[in-house]
């Protein structure tokens, strides 16, 4: 292990954890207070993308991915009050949907890394949390999918409802998707600041 390696390692397991945890706290109709810290994970990998390259971006990636495993595994064994907080569908969503995105973000931060100092980060980011969003929510609560834990009642998130409270009729889970992607969408483009502010002083210090 790298001492470059430590940091995105750190900063990961942390957004990974914090992420899972504010999840459980709803926030209006359509949100909960993890949506406001996972987009962040986004930025981690850029920065170890664009700072280290892309071999130990996926490492630090690798990890956020194993940390978010362990913690679904604890989710499933805490039961609420409607059964465990972490369903086996929710587990398998979380997994797929953090490692597929952010893979793919590694991908087009690469393609685009010649270009303006912007634009990889924020395409990276709008393209990784555009698939992390679909992937999660259509494996987590989707009908089509239910073959995947029958067991697990997600008539809920099925109910059909105006998208967002004003839209046209949608099952409730596209809406959370919604939702969620207009929050990493803004914090896509928030993050342009934290990480030209890092990468101008890692740059400064190896001057």
């Amino acid at each position: 292990m790298t001492r470059a390696f430590i940091p995105g390692v750190l900063a990961m397991a942390t957004i990974v954890v914090a992420s899972n945890i504010l999840v459980q706290f709803l926030l209006g109709d359509w949100l909960t207070w993890g949506a406001f810290t996972y987009p962040f994970t986004f930025l981690v990998t850029d920065l170890m993308n664009r700072l280290h390259g892309p071999r130990l971006a996926r490492r630090v990636v690798l990890v956020g991915f194993v940390v978010g495993i362990a913690c679904s595994f604890i989710g499933s064994q805490i039961t609420g009050a409607f059964g465990p907080l972490v369903t086996h569908r929710v587990a398998l969503a979380s997994g797929t949907a953090f490692l597929v995105g952010q893979l793919m973000d590694i991908t087009v931060f690469n393609r685009l890394r010649r270009l303006d100092w912007w634009r990889a980060p924020l395409a990276a980011s709008l393209v990784g949390s555009l698939l992390d969003t679909m992937i999660f929510f259509s494996i987590a609560f989707a009908a089509a999918l239910t073959f995947l834990e029958p067991s697990n009642d997600v008539s809920w998130a099925n109910a059909v409802k105006p998208l967002l409270g004003v839209g046209p009729a949608v099952p409730l889970w596209v809406s959370l998707a919604a939702a969620d992607w207009s929050v990493k969408m803004t914090l896509a483009l928030v993050s342009l600041i934290p990480y030209r502010a890092v990468v101008l002083r890692m740059i400064a210090k190896l001057a």
